[in-house]
């Protein structure tokens, strides 16, 4: 029965614009329904975002599969993620990058994860339970980021942790609506443009 919702979402994600084979391949692989409640796990793959617990939640397969395109990944690409969640995104971006580097503010979640990380072998994603709007020093530059909270406008901590041509993608709060964009660093500066309205939890500071 997974099967055939699967096969019916990647339809679906194609039919939606997703067009990069590589994206729709990594969501074929990860197994969402492990990211889920129990109690959510047979809409696993449908196009929705789910409660994960912790006023959180997973993100809709589409919006997962847009951003990641809009990342233009690269095998050898080092990404930072702030905001693990579920660790769905991780999981996605594990399979199209070098290495991503993940932070949670709530511990809970950031535990969870992990252990799902585990339980699926996928070794080329690194935790951290920290506050992400402060990035991650120690291992800049970044190829690319990405932001899975609705943020006011980037940081010039965020902005200066991307390497030059790097891409940060993120929803961002703007008149009364959310929506994606995409900056490219060009010659020091975040060049943007605007794409789908989303409906994110918001970019909180601290840690919990």
């Amino acid at each position: 029965m997974l099967d055939v919702k699967k096969i019916r979402l990647i339809l679906e994600l194609r039919e939606s614009g997703i067009t990069d084979a590589k994206i729709l391949s990594a969501i074929e692989k990860i197994p969402r329904e492990k990211f889920i409640p129990e109690n959510f796990r047979n809409q696993a793959y449908d196009n929705l975002a789910l409660p994960i617990g912790d006023n959180q939640t997973i993100s809709q397969p589409f919006v997962v599969a847009k951003m990641t395109q809009l990342l233009e990944l690269e095998s050898k690409h080092k990404v930072l993620e702030v905001g693990t969640g579920s660790g769905y995104q991780s999981a996605v971006l594990s399979k199209l990058a070098r290495r991503v580097y993940t932070i949670e503010r709530i511990k809970n979640l950031s535990i969870k994860a992990e252990n799902i990380f585990k339980e699926l072998k996928i070794s080329n994603i690194v935790t951290k339970y920290a506050d992400g709007n402060l990035g991650w020093k120690e291992q800049i530059p970044f190829d690319r980021i990405i932001i899975t909270a609705a943020t006011s406008n980037i940081s010039k901590e965020i902005s200066s942790q991307i390497d030059e041509g790097g891409i940060i993608v993120s929803p961002i709060n703007s008149k009364n609506k959310q929506i994606i964009i995409k900056y490219k660093k060009i010659n020091n500066v975040l060049e943007s443009e605007t794409y789908d309205d989303v409906l994110f939890v918001p970019n909180l500071s601290g840690t919990q």
